[in-house]
């Protein structure tokens, strides 16, 4: 018996895929281990198939067009985006059979329909409008042209009661340096023409919840987009002395989901221009990285405030030492320079039933705070002063016991 012909490429860390019936057809597959999975509709006949528990989508479609996604779901994975894992790609099948796409089964992760499905879940309209206006967002900042951006080309993963959304999907997908507007208007009217269509589909088969007009619903998704593309891509211009825009700029992305880990400003006639290169993070990625350049323990929120604070903190070393700076070697300097002296000027009494790291997090809220309402950057050393002569901070309420009137004591 001659051995099936085929040529597979993929990556290190996976099953080989050599038991796989790779002489037949994609849709008359009868192996052990495949596997159903809910999941959108597509072009393409796709099939799920399982090895030790790890779940493998296999899309069967053009050898020309199963490269080119294969390519383009590379090089945006290694930009850190969400999108699926690329694991190999077969060609060169018998019988002129069509090529397959191998990606990684996103874990947790459903369709927009089975989002639908049953009992959906809290706020289910403004969770996918923030996760596919966000994705969107983030592949056009990086240059890259979709061409048929939908619901059923993205995936969901529950995230912290919202909705985290990932491409899987770039058949027609385009890679630019940057997007001209012309290239995201076309692309947003196919992503607006798309999920009307989509969302009308689900209407007909599951019915809608009462509140959720498929054409509002895509014209809102749309216009999120656009207030996020303004925020994320706006030029800004502010003096030395006002500082403190940053935060407030810093503070903006975050609530959208953004983290920055470089802030570059250039000189200009009319002050410093601020650039910035925002990238969606993970739950627990701004603990985890504080923890690893400085050694410093803290909740997500201080951590991201932190690390904000390091990287404004670089910023100014550079500029004023006109030489880079690793980011390590200014977490180290921050924390000695910055954080400890921060810390030390707070009497105990203050903070004892405080961690250091909330503390310092209040110091940058009130430093913030004052800047604010004087029109200009006020510094650490002025904040903490301020800071230590207002009245004791005020503490989260799970943290105070009323025991009789008027009687508040602390938590141990």
């Amino acid at each position: 018996m001659e051995p099936t012909r085929f040529q597979l490429v993929a990556r290190t860390g996976h099953p080989s895929f050599l038991d796989l019936p790779w002489d037949e057809p994609l849709a008359e597959w009868q192996t052990r281990r495949l596997v159903n999975v809910i999941r959108g509709i597509s072009r393409h006949v796709v099939r799920f198939v399982e090895y030790d528990g790890a779940l493998y989508a296999l899309k069967e479609l053009p050898e020309r067009p199963a490269r080119r996604e294969w390519r383009l779901l590379r090089g945006l994975e290694s930009q850190g985006l969400p999108v699926v894992e690329t694991v190999g790609i077969v060609t060169d099948r018998a019988d002129e059979l069509d090529a397959v796409l191998i990606t990684r089964h996103l874990e947790y992760s459903l369709p927009y329909r089975a989002l639908f499905a049953g009992a959906a879940i809290p706020d289910l309209r403004t969770h996918l409008l923030n996760g596919l206006a966000e994705l969107l967002a983030r592949v056009h900042v990086r240059g890259f042209f979709w061409g048929d951006c939908s619901l059923s080309n993205a995936l969901f993963r529950r995230d912290a009661g919202a909705l985290s959304a990932y491409l899987v999907d770039a058949e027609t997908g385009e890679q630019h340096p940057q997007l001209s507007d012309g290239q995201r208007g076309y692309d947003l009217d196919i992503a607006q023409l798309n999920i009307v269509g989509e969302l009308l589909d689900i209407d007909a088969e599951l019915g809608l919840p009462a509140d959720l007009d498929p054409e509002e619903t895509a014209e809102e998704i749309i216009e999120r987009y656009r207030s996020l593309w303004h925020e994320l891509t706006r030029e800004e211009t502010f003096g030395v002395d006002e500082r403190y825009k940053l935060d407030e700029r810093l503070h903006r992305l975050n609530a959208l989901g953004f983290d920055v880990e470089e802030i570059q400003l250039s000189a200009t006639p009319d002050g410093y221009r601020l650039n910035l290169d925002p990238h969606v993070v993970e739950p627990g990625h701004h603990r985890h990285r504080l923890l690893r350049l400085t050694g410093l323990d803290a909740q997500e929120n201080q951590a991201r405030r932190m690390l904000n604070d390091i990287a404004r903190y670089r910023e100014a070393i550079e500029r004023k030492e006109n030489r880079p700076l690793s980011e390590s070697l200014a977490a180290s300097r921050w924390r000695d320079e910055v954080f400890e002296p921060t810390i030390a000027a707070v009497p105990e009494h203050l903070w004892a039933a405080l961690p250091a790291a909330e503390v310092f997090h209040q110091v940058l809220e009130h430093r913030w705070f004052l800047s604010e309402r004087a029109g200009k950057d006020i510094g650490i050393d002025k904040a903490v002063k301020s800071y230590v002569k207002s009245e004791l901070p005020m503490l989260p309420a799970e943290r105070i016991v009323l025991e009789g009137p008027g009687r508040a004591e602390l938590d141990e």
